[in-house]
């Protein structure tokens, strides 16, 4: 199995059905869950090196404010939305931020990756570390409080929430 077909079946067999069960919803490979007044977003970036024998990626995670999204229906985020951009790194412990599968520019997977290994550490990536904050973010009080103090982001977030009247 070539490394691109490998991807490919971590994204249907593993990433697809958890986000799902976290009620998010899909387009290609980007994946957002509706919260109110903003979106969690989680985006899969391809590197423009990739070949069907190595494959790089990482995840864009952040949150959409829907008051400055430029889908007039505000039903479906686009990258290019987020408000706060940050990659899967942010939200991994130290530990957890280089392992077989992961290095600086985020996951690798090759010819030779265990798959069933590979899916066992982004499981533990995700469920242990990306989607519990996602999780619990319920507000836009609860967005400054997660993000407020992440350097450029989090005063960006704070000043497109107060210049758009979203604090009351």
């Amino acid at each position: 199995m070539t490394a691109k077909e490998k991807q490919i079946q971590f994204i249907n067999t593993f990433l697809k059905p958890i986000l799902k069960n976290f009620n998010y919803q899909t387009s290609g490979q980007t994946w957002w869950q509706d919260k109110g007044d903003f979106f969690t977003l989680i985006n899969l970036q391809n590197f423009s090196w990739n070949n069907k024998d190595s494959v790089d990626f990482c995840f864009n995670i952040g949150i959409a404010l829907k008051v400055t999204m430029k889908d007039s229906g505000k039903k479906r985020p686009a990258y290019h939305d987020l408000t706060v951009y940050l990659r899967e790194g942010y939200y991994l412990f130290p530990n957890r931020s280089i392992h077989e599968f992961r290095n600086k520019t985020g996951y690798t997977v090759n010819e030779e990756t265990d798959l069933g290994a590979f899916i066992n550490e982004l499981r533990t990536d995700f469920i242990d570390h990306i989607l519990p904050p996602l999780e619990q973010l319920n507000s836009i009080q609860g967005c400054i409080d997660s993000f407020g103090d992440v350097p450029f982001w989090g005063e960006h977030l704070k000043k497109v929430i107060m210049s758009n009247n979203l604090l009351q």
